[in-house]
């Protein structure tokens, strides 16, 4: 989905691809925006549009904000992590469970009933391609939100993914406590 705020901002949204991955509930990371994909709203993201913005935020000392449906009065948890790659804005946060849409959100993520994440931010630099799709080379991002519809269909959660990320996650964890053990014991 694709709409504008009377603030004017811009929202985007994008479902979570098989990259997103929710660990212990709460820790969740994945792709909000893919270079060089055109959504349903005839925009292209470029390579690079996020760098001011996020450089300018980092500079003020301030973060992306994590919202729940694109309404600032209810945001949801802290994006400990947002950057530009050669794929596209990736991202990695937590949801916070002291929030009671936080606890719903994990709730939903968890059962598959909600998919998505949707960027809101400000247009600075854009232009249009002779498909007539918007490139946009430059904006500035305001929020990533977790959302029921996304803009992008295509990308999608992996359940099964996301589990064995926990798995995963365990067992690396598991190993460390084994290696200790056996260093302690060797000393």
């Amino acid at each position: 989905m694709y709409g504008f705020s009377e603030s004017g901002m811009e929202t985007k949204f994008c479902r979570f691809d098989e990259a997103l991955t929710v660990r212990e509930g709460h820790v969740i990371e994945g792709y909000a925006s893919l270079f060089g994909a055109c959504d349903q709203g005839g925009d292209v993201v470029q390579k690079g549009a996020y760098g001011r913005s996020l450089k300018g935020l980092s500079a003020q000392g301030r973060n992306v904000k994590m919202l729940w449906q694109h309404d600032p009065g209810q945001p949801i948890g802290i994006w400990d992590a947002v950057q530009e790659d050669g794929k596209g804005l990736w991202v990695r946060g937590r949801i916070l469970d002291a929030v009671d849409k936080g606890r719903e959100a994990v709730a939903l993520l968890e059962a598959g009933a909600i998919d998505g994440l949707s960027i809101g931010y400000r247009t600075v630099r854009a232009a249009k391609n002779d498909k007539g799709q918007r490139l946009l080379s430059e904006v500035e991002l305001w929020e990533v939100s977790l959302v029921t519809f996304p803009m992008l269909p295509q990308a999608r959660v992996d359940a099964h993914q996301a589990s064995e990320a926990k798995g995963d996650f365990l067992h690396e964890l598991a190993t460390v406590f084994q290696d200790a053990r056996r260093k302690l014991a060797a000393r």
